[in-house]
């Protein structure tokens, strides 16, 4: 039999790694409840998503005419993240030409090292699927954002289409 002193130990580690799990299912938002957050909750949320991930100075635009940037920040590497957030009904489709708008500013406009289109809408067209990959933007569809909102780090979705890596920046001081 273990000493009392053992056992309590190991009751503490279960219970902050306990403790550590509820935290973390609380920040989680099930997909039901993104898609009713309005589009520019949905903004924010996207920025809690990134600083969750270890991103800083991240900020959320809010407001149009922002040039497809709506929330920009810099992952722990030091890479400049710009994204696009398109808040939509579930079963709509991302269109080329939303796309192309964003392709048109992502680096071009605001020096991404990553750009990222997140939408909670079903998928984007084969149109503009080809161009993200094309353009080395990165299309999270309403299945990766739920894999993202349930826990999966950003770091771990940006090569899932195509490269997507952006160029590695040093942090700044």
């Amino acid at each position: 039999m273990e000493p009392v002193a053992v056992q309590l130990f190991r009751s503490f580690g279960r219970d902050r790694a306990w403790r550590a799990q509820e935290e973390a299912r609380a920040r989680e938002l099930s997909m039901a409840q993104v898609d009713a957050l309005t589009w520019q909750e949905f903004e924010t949320y996207i920025a809690e998503l990134c600083r969750r991930d270890g991103c800083r100075d991240v900020a959320v635009s809010g407001k149009s005419g922002d040039l497809g940037a709506d929330v920009v920040g810099y992952l722990a590497d030091g890479r400049k993240l710009v994204i696009q957030c398109k808040k939509y009904a579930p079963h709509r489709s991302v269109s080329s030409q939303d796309m192309q708008r964003f392709v048109g500013t992502a680096r071009l406009e605001h020096g991404a090292d990553v750009a990222l289109f997140v939408t909670t809408g079903h998928a984007f067209t084969r149109a503009a699927l080809g161009l993200a990959l094309r353009q080395d933007i990165v299309a999270l569809h309403r299945d990766l954002l739920g894999s993202w909102v349930k826990g999966a780090l950003l770091e771990s979705l940006i090569p899932l289409n195509g490269s997507g890596g952006g160029t590695r920046r040093r942090p700044s001081a």
